[in-house]
């Protein structure tokens, strides 16, 4: 009696798997193991700028499709059901415009800008102005330039940030 109730008491009794709980590791990239509890992707870095540069790579790769394209010039309130591109087929479509910021790396960012005032009413596909369009924010990490106010001469600095900038847009009544 006393080794069953100390058994008990230490959870020997318990299953080794209690329900909710999966044998191995978690999903794959999710959480470190330990204490810390640190997203994996930050722990297994293998050259610490390779995805920043990566990241600027391809906001300036889409600037330049911007800047060859037709989509600057694009300011119509409407839906084209035939793109695949989501901000086209959204009840509040966006088009894109370059904000350019010599100070910053990358000095260029595209950012969105919606069409409408109002939203795209599903059934009728016209503009419907009982709801309203408005931009979509988010952070992107971007560098600053710090360089020195003449007449003091010397090196730029730089420093990482975080910018908020129009991603899209949605509607809201």
């Amino acid at each position: 009696l006393l080794l069953l109730t100390i058994s008990v008491f230490l959870g020997l009794g318990q299953p080794r798997n209690p329900k909710g709980k999966r044998k191995g590791q978690g999903r794959p990239g999710t959480l470190a193991p330990g204490p810390q509890q640190v997203p994996l992707d930050l722990v297994s870095r293998a050259k610490p700028f390779a995805r920043m540069e990566e990241y600027e790579k391809n906001l300036g790769d889409m600037v330049a499709q911007l800047r060859n394209s037709s989509e600057l010039a694009k300011r119509k309130c409407e839906v084209n059901l035939q793109l695949w591109l989501s901000n086209q087929r959204s009840l509040s479509p966006w088009g894109y415009s370059i904000n350019h910021d010599p100070s910053r790396i990358p000095a260029d960012l595209p950012e969105a800008r919606c069409l409408c005032l109002g939203c795209v009413n599903p059934f009728t596909m016209q503009e419907d102005r009982s709801m309203v369009s408005v931009p979509v924010f988010s952070q992107v990490p971007v560098r600053r330039r710090l360089c020195p106010l003449p007449p003091r001469t010397g090196p730029c600095r730089q420093r990482a940030v975080m910018e908020t900038i129009a991603v899209g847009c949605t509607c809201i009544f």
